[in-house]
């Protein structure tokens, strides 16, 4: 299969670690994949950044779960593309048991164009919710009050 996409990174995301395989060229026709455990709390999170950015990575996949996904694609999305992938078009395909694996494959079908990214609003409106969000939980909480 052709290459799309020459450095690229496919991110399996837990509650308790990150999972990382990054695909990049190496020598003559070969691809060479490195696979990283990374703690999901903040100095993990830098640390998973600062490799990915070192590496060259020029685009991440990461397959959606609850919100787990969040604190790391607002992490990267400011030094690399960020790709979040739908968990439903991920679990179809058969044959991965580990999150290593996981993201393994994902990389791999990064790398290829094998899949489209979900829609992710811009930062100004994810803002603009999240106040929304905020403003509407304390008028319901006040009228729970009174």
């Amino acid at each position: 299969m052709e290459v799309i996409h020459e450095r690229v990174a496919g991110i399996d995301i837990s509650k308790v670690d990150v999972k990382v395989c990054i695909r990049v060229p190496s020598t003559g026709k070969r691809r060479r994949s490195e696979v990283r455990t990374f703690s999901a709390v903040t100095a993990g999170l830098l640390a998973m950044r600062d490799w990915l950015v070192a590496e060259g990575i020029t685009l991440v996949g990461m397959e959606a779960t609850g919100v787990y996904w969040k604190p790391v694609f607002y992490l990267l999305e400011h030094d690399v593309e960020c790709w979040l992938l739908n968990a439903r078009h991920m679990k179809s395909v058969p044959g991965r048991k580990t999150d290593v694996k996981d993201s393994e494959w994902i990389a791999r079908l990064v790398e290829h164009g094998l899949v489209r990214p979900s829609f992710v609003p811009p930062e100004p409106i994810r803002q603009l919710r999240d106040v929304t969000r905020y403003r509407t939980e304390v008028i319901r909480e006040r009228t729970r009050e009174t």
